[in-house]
């Protein structure tokens, strides 16, 4: 089963990494999908990944879910309609989607979030209320599909979370 991580430049590492090796851990394929900007994004701290698929090439009807990191890569990924077109319709359709800390903006543009109960870094908590969701202070919040956490700090409740939702 294949789950999306999106990534762009200045993708927050820990954010990245921890859920890559969480769900490599668990058995799940994880693709790798840019903007197709680039081939090679290069984190806030530095490390670099390569993109496996871009934005373009990626079907939603090929995953089980999607995580979003954080960083200042969702505001460069919402600025692609095939990244927003692909969270939308994987949101849709049911599949798992998770965002942590400014990932929310992502979730925004995709125009999902009315009614939604979510979290994020509390930067963005007026953007996210903006967008229709009520925003809550907690380590993680699932609405459904939607699994959403504020902070690298709270990546072990995120991908317990996250986890849960994709076996389900």
């Amino acid at each position: 089963m294949k789950v999306a991580i999106l990534v762009e430049e200045l993708f927050n590492d820990q954010e990245f990494w921890y859920p890559y090796y969480r769900l490599k851990e668990a058995g799940y394929e994880v693709v790798v999908v840019g903007s197709g900007r680039s081939k090679t994004y290069r984190g806030k701290a530095g490390t670099e990944i390569q993109e496996d698929l871009s934005c373009h090439e990626a079907h939603p009807n090929e995953f089980v879910g999607v995580i979003i990191p954080g960083g200042y890569a969702p505001d460069h990924l919402r600025r692609y309609p095939q990244i927003i077109k692909f969270v939308k319709e994987l949101f849709e359709s049911g599949k798992t989607v998770a965002a942590i800390c400014h990932a929310g903006w992502v979730l925004a543009s995709a125009e999902i979030l009315k009614g939604k109960k979510v979290t994020s870094f509390f930067a963005i908590k007026d953007d996210l209320i903006h967008a229709g969701a009520e925003w809550v202070d907690r380590e993680v919040v699932v609405d459904r599909n939607l699994i959403t956490s504020r902070k690298p700090d709270d990546l072990p409740y995120f991908m317990k979370e996250v986890l849960k939702s994709l076996s389900s």
